[in-house]
């Protein structure tokens, strides 16, 4: 009776076992579009094995075990010495150190890096997203310290090697290093011109070492080898570089008062901070510490475009896997018009947001005043709109399972979880429709290079070209700006992206996002497509096959 009654039908097997690179269409299309063809071998290679390391069984089990065993913090040893230190599960060393080996902290200097990296980072953390964090930051950190090149000859080698390092020693006894951020105080948030952290010379030292105090209320990644930090000094507000460990192998003083309990992101440590003669060393000139660190902002931000990129598209495949494999009211859930529409909807949202991380990632490689001048406008806008797409895809995805989904070991709920972090990280919503505002108003350049950009697939697609001309109309008028700055930012990157999908997408799935997103033709829910679109073609798109 046991073994009738348990018997299991109709349920999806695992998505597990396949290459997560190579299933991906939309990605491989773009790395091959955006890579020197005489490079594409080798970085198809590398990416695959990335891509089937990611979609493997033993992934899986470390992404679901980081984040069931979350990081404990240790203020004091056993004998009463302070030690702040972060304990992390193994499975987050196995992950955190597979990014590291894979190259993920290493974009600069390598021929295409930004797009291998970006790619790399897009399918990695789609095994669990929550050690992208220390990833993004280490990578990003670079610009910044070569405000200063003798730090950037120490720390640039030990950021960008393929080493992971778990111990905490000086820099130059360590191969490998991770970099973490500290901006953000609890009286300003966003605002970091309300900083009160205090950066005073340090009497009889080097130029450019200070004494630190002060409480950082977010401290991205606490159990990093060094940390970028915005204080006050005498000049004005400027950036520093705080390492864990000083040259002479005494631990700097870096209290770690608790770690933040929370929504997501759980694997990965997010911390307060106290600061108290801390030693810091200048990174750029005093008061010029926005300047300095917004490169590393700049890159992050492009990193919370693609880790929601990551989300998206894991979403969809879990969704369109399970209705590939379910089967309901007499045939595959997947062959049902609704879920079929549902499904292509969903799997619009994840390829425009792929195609137009993809974009942002080569104009870094490509470097030409042109692509600086789009990235400026571009960046702001993708992180503002895409990160903010994440949480209903992950969410409609969730419900394509059913009660399935709701439940923690689909593995949805976990990805729901994590979906609004990037929206957060690195400046909300509201900062970064300002700063779009900002750059449209100081940076003519960059508005011309954004609507040469979207202008290359003018007369392709009537939808897009009266989108173009709505938003020509929309910033010709600039009484209000600042209070529909969000309704401005959304049509900026949904032009961008209907221009991207236009000239590159298939017909089906640039006819289908041009309708909807760009054409009015859209419901307030996802699955609501006009009923004329080619869905099943979109959806076959998206599907992996395992």
């Amino acid at each position: 009776m046991a073994a009738t009654t348990h018997t299991v039908t109709n349920q999806a097997p695992p998505l597990v076992g396949y290459d997560v690179f190579a299933a991906d269409r939309a990605l491989s299309e773009a790395v091959e579009r955006h890579t020197d063809p005489a490079r594409l071998p080798e970085v198809r290679e590398e990416l695959s094995t990335l891509g089937k390391a990611a979609g493997s069984a033993q992934a899986q089990e470390w992404g679901a075990q980081a984040n069931e065993n979350p990081p404990k913090l240790h203020t004091h040893d056993r004998y009463g010495n302070r030690i702040d230190e972060v304990e992390f599960h193994p499975s987050w060393h196995r992950l955190l150190g597979h990014a590291v080996s894979a190259g993920l902290t290493n974009a600069w200097g390598r021929p295409d890096g930004h797009l291998r990296r970006a790619a790399g980072f897009l399918v990695w953390t789609q095994a669990e997203g929550g050690h992208g964090c220390p990833v993004s930051m280490t990578h990003a950190a670079v610009p910044a310290l070569r405000a200063d090149p003798s730090l950037a000859a120490v720390w640039e080698p030990r950021l960008t090697s393929a080493v992971y390092g778990q111990e905490l020693l000086p820099a130059t006894e360590k191969p490998g290093a991770l970099f973490g951020m500290a901006m953000t105080e609890k009286q300003g948030g966003s605002d970091v011109r309300a900083n009160t952290t205090e950066a005073v010379p340090i009497d009889g030292a080097r130029a450019g070492e200070y004494a630190l105090t002060g409480h950082k209320w977010f401290c991205s990644a606490p159990m990093s080898d060094g940390f970028l930090v915005l204080a006050r000094a005498p000049g004005g507000l400027s950036c520093f570089l705080v390492p864990r460990v000083l040259a002479d192998g005494m631990r700097n003083t870096f209290r770690i008062q608790r770690l933040k309990d929370k929504l997501g992101n759980r694997s990965n440590a997010s911390g307060e901070v106290e600061f108290d003669g801390t030693w810091g060393r200048l990174v750029g000139e005093e008061g010029r510490g926005v300047r300095t660190i917004i490169g590393m902002v700049a890159a992050t931000r492009l990193d919370c475009v693609t880790g929601s990129a990551a989300l998206m598209r894991q979403a969809v495949a879990q969704a369109t896997h399970h209705a590939a494999h379910r089967s309901a009211f007499g045939g595959e859930l997947i062959d049902k018009p609704l879920m079929r529409n549902v499904l292509a909807d969903l799997h619009l949202e994840s390829e425009a947001a792929t195609v137009l991380a993809m974009r942002l990632a080569a104009a870094y490689d490509s470097d030409t005043e042109q692509d600086r001048a789009l990235l400026r406008l571009a960046v702001p806008a993708a992180k503002y709109w895409v990160t903010k797409r994440c949480t209903p895809v992950a969410a409609e995805a969730l419900e394509c399972l059913g009660g399935n989904g709701y439940v923690e070991e689909s593995g949805m709920p976990r990805l729901l979880r994590e979906s609004p972090l990037n929206s957060i990280w690195e400046g909300s919503g509201n900062v970064q429709a300002l700063d779009v505002l900002r750059a449209l108003q100081r940076e003519p350049m960059a508005l011309n290079a954004f609507l040469a950009e979207v202008g290359q697939a003018r007369g392709a697609d009537h939808r897009l070209d009266g989108a173009i001309k709505g938003l020509l109309t929309e910033l010709a008028d600039l009484d209000g700006i600042e209070g529909r700055a969000r309704r401005l930012v959304e049509r900026m990157a949904l032009v961008l992206q209907g221009s991207l999908l236009v000239r590159w997408a298939p017909p089906e799935v640039s006819d289908a996002f041009c309708a909807s997103r760009l054409g009015g033709d859209w419901g307030s829910a996802f699955g609501t497509l006009p009923g004329s679109l080619d869905l099943a073609s979109v959806v076959e798109r998206a599907r992996v096959e395992v």
